[in-house]
């Protein structure tokens, strides 16, 4: 029987992360303020209105890099204790001063962005051409003086910053804060119910009496908050859309993907494929569970079960660190440290509790450490979710030990490429060293239930529905909870035909992801598993030396994602990585198929 989750004071402290490594104390955050708030005016008095010439131009972005460093730790200070548990009211009331505070700085350093985009392009250049740190800065500011604001235009929606972004803050706290999920009851027995347990346990239960009673009852209370979410979530698209008017790019497409690099026929290339060439593998799949687990019918809410539930090890957190110090050896000792450290100095925030955030997610503030949130369970999968988020970690600690703030991100066609590689590398090495058939079967189909059923399958999906509803967007059509539930329905019976039934609940499915507030960022991970597929494959294969990968992680946003691809031989210019990538999801499960017999 499932236990309620404990509240963040009873949970173990060595498993949870130290955020005391940004500030040492809650006086010394309120001090670091306090500094910034006196750099910022300093800041203002010395350069508004003086970016005149490259010398003024460089020092001023020389300083603002300090300026962006100090309000990033501050940030993350704030925002991290709050996913850890976002119902402490004094979480909740450090990030509200924070976001107020962040207003006041960021109107007094506008001026900075928009001087920019007013000076004439051969200015900038200039000062490019003086400064190899600004370069990409400067380089990206070009660029954006197509799309500018008029300054007072600028000045004003930096002061509503916080306005335009509550859709998304009220999302979370109506999912973490206000949802209170029923109990539940099975054959006499009670099982409790949230956000968390449904989605790290009972999505995977084994008896299906139990899963299929989860599904319903959580979805019930999501019925019973749909509209308010579709209201939010209409309110942010119809942000992105006015932006993208405004703008005067061409569509919302335009102007989301700028960002990333990359054209829409690259997001339409990685739905499309996906959605008819992965699909009938996937049903395959579906019909492999059902046979297994002898269900009268394939449904919804059967779909994450494990092909040999029985056989699920159970992993403490102290194994988990071997068992990936062993598996991602294969990317040097350098690399080796980075895993080492995230454990050892708490980098990584383990314990399922009450108000902490769903799911798991990095967090790399520019000269610190990186924040790893998982919700461990104790089953081998979350080795593949740690080894996942570690791959972030890796990436942003050589990223920002070698660029400076200003070039550390690269476009989100790439960003999720080091996780998915560190996934597949973790399956790759304990499929090799698998001692028999069960063991190699459990392994390959953890692989595709987890590693591509999340990134290929979940988020894809998602992908998908999205495209349906800016095309709506972009059409000027109106939104609401019955078409977002109509729209989401049309994707996931597309995609399952008749393999699974999928009941009319489960268009609700929309209401559970917050990437929808992100922009065009759940097609990203199966952009970025795709070359993760090709590296981890080369890199055991031989074809590829690790440190050719690190230097790609080194590289940061310096480059675009077509040539940080290159820079490892990969291609991605053309379809041949994907078709690769779906060949070899296909390939594992006619193996999976195989080894069941």
């Amino acid at each position: 029987m499932k236990k309620q989750l404990p509240k963040r004071s009873e949970v173990e402290q060595k498993y949870t992360w130290d955020v005391n490594s940004l500030f040492a104390s809650e006086t010394l955050f309120e001090k670091t303020f306090e500094e910034l708030d006196h750099l910022v005016n300093h800041f203002k008095s010395t350069y508004e209105g003086k970016l005149d010439n490259p010398r003024m131009i460089n020092e001023a972005l020389d300083q603002f890099r300090t300026i962006q460093e100090t309000m990033v730790r501050l940030s993350a200070y704030s925002s991290l204790q709050n996913s850890g548990d976002s119902t402490s009211e004094e979480n909740q009331i450090r990030l509200g001063k924070t976001m107020i505070q962040f207003q006041s700085i960021n109107k007094r350093i506008v001026f900075l962005d928009i001087e920019l985009k007013n000076a004439s392009t051969e200015l900038l250049e200039k000062a490019m051409n003086a400064s190899d740190s600004n370069k990409i800065y400067l380089e990206e500011i070009i660029e954006d003086k197509k799309h500018s604001f008029h300054p007072e235009v600028e000045k004003a929606l930096t002061m509503l910053s916080p306005i335009l972004n509550a859709p998304y803050q009220s999302y979370n706290r109506f999912k973490l804060a206000d949802m209170k999920f029923q109990d539940f009851e099975v054959e006499g027995k009670t099982y409790p119910n949230s956000f968390t347990l449904f989605e790290n346990e009972y999505e995977y239960e084994n008896d299906t009496l139990v899963r299929r009673k989860a599904y319903q009852t959580f979805y019930q209370k999501l019925s019973e908050y749909q509209n308010g979410f579709a209201s939010q979530y209409y309110a942010h698209i119809q942000k992105e859309k006015a932006f993208a008017d405004l703008k005067g790019y061409a569509s919302v497409y335009d102007y989301l993907l700028a960002d990333q690099k990359v054209p829409k026929a690259f997001m339409d290339r990685q739905i499309d494929l996906i959605m008819n060439d992965l699909a009938p593998a996937m049903r395959k799949y579906a019909k492999l569970l059902q046979k297994i687990h002898g269900l009268e019918k394939m449904t919804y809410a059967d779909l994450k079960i494990a092909v040999d539930a029985d056989f699920e090890p159970k992993v403490t957190i102290e194994s988990s660190k071997d068992m990936l110090l062993e598996g991602l050896s294969i990317l040097g000792s350098e690399y080796l440290e980075i895993v080492r450290k995230s454990f050892d100095d708490r980098w990584i925030d383990f314990p399922q509790n009450v108000g902490k955030s769903t799911g798991g997610f990095c967090s790399s503030p520019y000269g610190s450490n990186s924040f790893i949130l998982i919700n461990w369970n104790g089953q081998m999968d979350e080795v593949m979710v740690l080894a996942h988020e570690l791959g972030h970690a890796g990436h942003f600690q050589y990223a920002n030990k070698y660029q400076n703030i200003y070039n550390t991100r690269p476009s989100l066609y790439f960003i999720e490429a080091p996780s998915t590689t560190n996934e597949l590398i973790m399956n790759k090495h304990l499929a090799q060293n698998a001692s028999d058939d069960r063991t190699k079967r459990w392994i390959k189909s953890v692989m595709i239930s987890r590693t591509y059923y999340h990134n290929f399958v979940t988020h894809l999906l998602e992908a998908a529905f999205q495209r349906e509803v800016y095309n709506r967007i972009d059409q000027r059509q109106p939104i609401s909870a019955k078409i977002l539930n109509d729209i989401k329905l049309g994707v996931l019976r597309t995609f399952w035909a008749d393999a699974v039934e999928i009941p009319d609940w489960a268009g609700l499915t929309w209401m559970r992801q917050p990437h929808y507030f992100m922009g065009l960022y759940p097609y990203t991970y199966s952009a970025g598993l795709t070359l993760g597929t090709v590296v981890a494959k080369n890199l055991f294969d031989k074809k590829l030396d690790a440190n050719a990968w690190i230097e790609v992680l080194k590289a940061g946003g310096t480059k675009t994602p077509l040539d940080l691809a290159m820079m490892v031989g990969v291609d991605l210019s053309h379809d041949a990585p994907l078709k690769e990538a779906i060949q070899y999801i296909s390939e594992t499960i006619d193996e999976i198929i195989d080894l069941s017999k």
